[in-house]
Formats: structure tokens, C-alpha cells, sequence
């Protein structure tokens, strides 16, 4: 029987599926008004008086006066917010900031995060993400039962700034009404040393009625296993015989599908893909039986997209929502009422549909390998690996792909290295059949790789168990939501991830 609770959000939902429907109707009637409103509100700001925000009327405007930015220039405005200046790149006071480590490099990034951006954007997408829920799954009884979403800590910078992941940012400014449905409890969900955090979150949440789980799926399988060491189940539907829903995002969630349906064997449960980074709350699978995610066009947010070829320009060219394609690839570049605007976030996306605007993540714009004019990204791998995987009826923890040069005395190739949590029998023929998979996915690969003119058969390294966590501890980016960096054009990573790898096998 539905609770009263549940009984009231309902009927919230439903009301709400019909706002959300005008927006995908009219999605740029919604995003102008966003951008008038960001222009408007921070024109006061040192940020808007330099660019002159005041002056600027329309989006050409717009785009011609305000520089397309990274973290490197605006990291200058962001540090003098961290240190209490006020008024630099928003007018609302900023004691929030989204620690972002990315996949680029090893230097953290702060991420401004108003209240009102906070509760109009990421908390107003939470919502909205229960409400496709309910709509897709009416007995998804979210607020009926627990809910267990994995966030990262909370750090005080000083008096009055604040910084964590945005999980825990969330998590800390959870509504009340909605707080005595989750599990954990708080404490225990923000605590700072994640292998303590792990074990406690494990004990509890093990004695819950779960219904929906949510998080980065690399972390959420530690939780899953730690469960399960301790319960001695064999599985997590026996844990959770209610469990309904598993919201994903953060990284590819292909790689990880076989090893959460091994997990997790109960038909019921739900997977949907959300798009939440510590920018913002961008994009959510309203419908689980079609591929991409629904843009979210009326969340503060104002987008814009730097096609394909144009990223590696020094002056890109950038297009608003409604001059994008189908099927085409695109950087993404954010304006919010959070104060960035005109902000590269570092994300590839491609565009898979138009009415309404459908998206899915491909990978990074640092984050790919095309040193032979293969063009493979994160969307490709992931995809070989799922596919060689299911062949061969095993399940990887990490990978991570780079690079072999060429030289005189060698062709140039692929190097992967991979952590499975069931290793297949035959790595050579597991070798050869991601090598098919990739070149029947990605046509300028299979070129290149035509005849092994250009590229060689890539090379497999199977790593032990426990290698890529031993490289994100070396890093400081164990647990929260720090992520493996999946491509790189060069070397850097996947040399430092082998040695780790030499390592735990000599200690062995």
C-alpha cells in the first residue's frame, strides 16, 4: 500500500511531467529567458562589468563580447571568491564550492555553487529525476522506503567556504522531507576517510529496505561487495528484495552492466543514466527503453556546443541548442546563474535526437586517442569492452587505454590495461575480439587498421586485482567521485599505472 508521502509526490509528478513536457516543446523560449535572467542578475558583478553583461540584448551579443573560457582563465575570479571576496563572478553570496578533480590532471577544481543555483538546479533535477521515476515505474515506492545515494565528504576551507564532491554537497543540503527516507544517516554518509566510510555504510544500509541506489558505478560496486562480505548473501536482490531503481552516472556504465546484473539478478530493478557533474545537473534518461538523456533546458543553466571540429581551435566556433544536429559530436560549453559563463566543461557529448533534445555522454575532450587519425573515444571502448566482455562471460574493475608510438623497429598501436574481476581464460583471444569489436564500431580504426599498415593488433596487459586502486591512493583520489581517466594521446597515465601494477606483483 502507498504511504501518504508517496501518495502527495505522486500527484507532485505528475503535475510536474507536464511542466517538463512544455520545456522539451519549447526548449528555447526557456533557455533565452535563462540567459537574459544570468546577464541581468550578474551585470554588477566584476565579471559582467568587464564583459559588459548590461549592454548585451541578444545571444549574438552575447557571444561576440564574452570570451569562451576554461578553469585556467577563470581560476584567477574563482580564487578570490575562495578567499571572501563577494560580487566577482555572481552577485549571490558563494560559500559553496563543487571540488571537481576531473580525469585531466591532478590539480582539484572549485566549482561555484550559489543557493539558489543549488536549489533550482541540482536539488529541482533531483526531483525531477523521481519524478521519471514514478512515471516510468509507479511501485518505485522512493518515499515509501530508503533511499541510498553515494556522495563524498564535506571540507572547510575557512570560516565561511565549504567544499566537497557535488554528491555531498547535495547530500548536506538534502530537504527535510526527504531526509528520513535515506540511509544512511548523514553523519555516516559525509564521512571523510572512505575505506571507514565503506564499512560503516555497508553495516547500516545492509538492514534497510532499500529502493533505489544511486552513484558513480565503480565506487558502488565497492559498497555492493562490502555488502555482501558482510551480510554472506549471495547476491544483492537477496539484500534487497525491493530494490527497484539504480540511477548511474560519472563514468560509462557499459563496462559495469554484466557485473551489476551478476550482482544485482532481480528483473525489477530499473537502470536510468543521469548527466551530474559539479557544474551542474545537465541531463536525465526520462526513458530507459531508448538510448540518450533528455536535456535539461529550463535548470540555470544556458548551453551552447562547439562542434567536433572546431575543438581543438584556438578561436572555436560555438552554436546555441537549436542550430545543433542529430547523431553530431559537440563540446560542450555552459553559462549559469552560478557565475560561469561561457564555460568549457571538458565533456564530449553527442546529440541523439532533436525534438527533444536527447544527448549522451562520448567522452572528454582530453580524453580520446588519435595520434594515427583513429578517433577513438570513451564511447568506443566502453562499448568493444561491454561487447568482448559479454562474449566471454567476464567483468572488469577498471581500465585504462594509451598510445604505443611509432617507432622504427615497431608499428604504432593501442596499449590497454585492464583490472578484471573475472579474468577471461584466454587473454590472447579476448585481445583479438576487442580489437574486432573496435573496428567494427569505429570505421576510421578499422582503416588504420586495415592490412596493420598503420596500426598494430592492440596489446592487452590484465593487471592484478587492486592495481588501479593503489595508482588512485598514490593520487589522493581514492573514493568520492574521482574517476579513471579511460583514453589518453599519450603515455603518461597507463606507464605510471603499470608500474603500479609491477609493484603489487613483486610484493605478491
Amino acid at each position: 500500500m502507498l504511504q501518504v508521502t508517496d501518495i502527495v509526490l505522486i500527484n507532485y509528478f505528475k503535475w510536474r511531467q507536464k511542466q517538463i513536457e512544455k520545456v522539451f516543446n519549447h526548449p528555447m523560449q526557456f533557455q533565452n529567458k535563462i540567459l537574459k535572467r544570468i546577464l541581468k542578475e550578474n551585470a554588477t558583478t566584476i565579471y559582467g562589468q568587464k564583459h559588459n553583461f548590461n549592454k548585451l540584448n541578444s545571444y549574438e551579443a552575447f557571444a561576440q563580447n564574452v570570451p569562451v573560457v576554461n578553469y585556467e582563465d577563470i581560476f584567477p575570479y574563482i580564487k578570490q571568491g575562495l578567499e571572501g571576496e563577494k560580487n566577482i563572478l555572481t552577485h549571490n553570496n558563494t560559500n559553496w564550492y563543487a571540488k571537481s578533480s576531473g580525469t585531466s590532471n591532478d590539480r582539484s577544481k572549485y566549482i561555484p555553487v550559489t543557493p539558489s543555483y543549488l536549489k533550482r538546479g541540482h536539488l529541482k533535477c533531483a526531483w525531477d529525476a523521481a519524478s521519471f521515476i514514478y512515471n516510468e515505474d509507479p511501485s518505485a515506492k522512493l518515499f515509501a522506503d530508503k533511499s541510498l545515494i553515494m556522495g563524498g565528504a564535506i571540507q572547510k576551507i575557512n570560516d565561511t567556504i565549504y567544499t566537497g564532491d557535488i554528491s555531498a554537497i547535495i547530500l548536506h543540503h538534502f530537504p527535510k522531507i526527504g531526509r528520513r527516507f535515506y540511509t544512511p544517516d548523514f553523519e555516516t554518509a559525509l564521512m571523510p576517510k572512505w575505506d571507514d566510510k565503506i564499512t560503516r555504510m555497508a553495516e547500516i544500509t545492509a538492514k534497510e529496505n532499500v529502493t533505489l541506489l544511486a552513484g558513480v558505478p565503480s565506487w558502488t560496486l565497492v559498497l555492493l561487495k562490502r555488502i555482501l562480505a558482510i551480510t554472506k548473501k549471495n547476491n544483492i536482490s537477496e539484500v534487497w528484495p525491493n530494490l527497484r531503481s539504480f540511477l548511474h552516472g560519472g563514468v560509462g556504465f557499459e563496462p559495469y552492466r554484466s557485473e551489476f546484473k551478476e550482482l544485482i539478478p532481480s528483473p525489477n530493478v530499473i537502470y536510468r543514466e543521469n548527466y551530474n557533474a559539479s557544474e551542474g545537473y545537465f541531463a536525465i534518461q526520462n526513458n530507459t527503453n531508448f538510448d540518450g538523456m533528455l536535456l535539461l533546458c529550463d535548470h540555470e543553466i544556458f548551453y551552447e556546443f562547439i562542434p567536433f571540429s572546431d575543438i581543438d581551435s584556438p578561436n572555436p566556433r560555438c552554436i546555441p541548442l537549436d542550430q545543433t544536429e542529430p547523431n553530431e559530436k559537440y563540446a560542450l560549453v555552459i553559462s549559469t546563474t552560478s557565475g560561469l559563463y561561457r564555460y568549457r566543461i571538458g565533456d564530449v557529448i553527442q546529440m541523439v535526437q532533436c525534438k527533444p533534445y536527447k544527448i549522451k555522454v562520448v567522452g572528454r575532450e582530453q580524453e580520446y586517442i588519435n595520434v594515427f587519425g583513429e578517433e577513438v573515444n570513451v564511447h568506443n571502448s566502453d562499448k568493444a569492452l561491454a561487447m568482448t566482455c559479454e562474449h566471454f562471460g567476464v567483468s572488469i574493475s577498471q581500465y585504462s587505454v594509451g598510445p604505443v608510438f611509432l617507432t622504427n623497429d615497431q608499428l604504432g598501436g593501442h596499449e590497454w590495461v585492464v583490472e578484471f574481476e573475472k579474468e577471461p581464460h584466454d587473454i590472447a583471444g579476448f585481445a583479438s575480439l576487442l580489437d574486432d569489436n573496435l573496428k567494427l564500431i569505429n570505421a576510421d580504426y578499422e582503416a588504420k587498421r586495415s592490412f596493420d599498415l598503420a596500426l598494430s593488433t592492440l596489446k592487452m596487459n590484465a593487471v592484478p586485482k587492486g592495481t588501479f586502486e593503489k595508482w588512485l591512493r598514490n593520487k589522493n583520489k581514492y573514493g568520492g567521485q574521482n574517476k579513471v581517466p579511460r583514453l589518453k594521446n599519450d603515455r603518461i597515465i597507463i606507464d605510471q599505472i603499470l608500474l603500479n601494477a609491477t609493484t603489487l606483483e613483486t610484493s605478491n
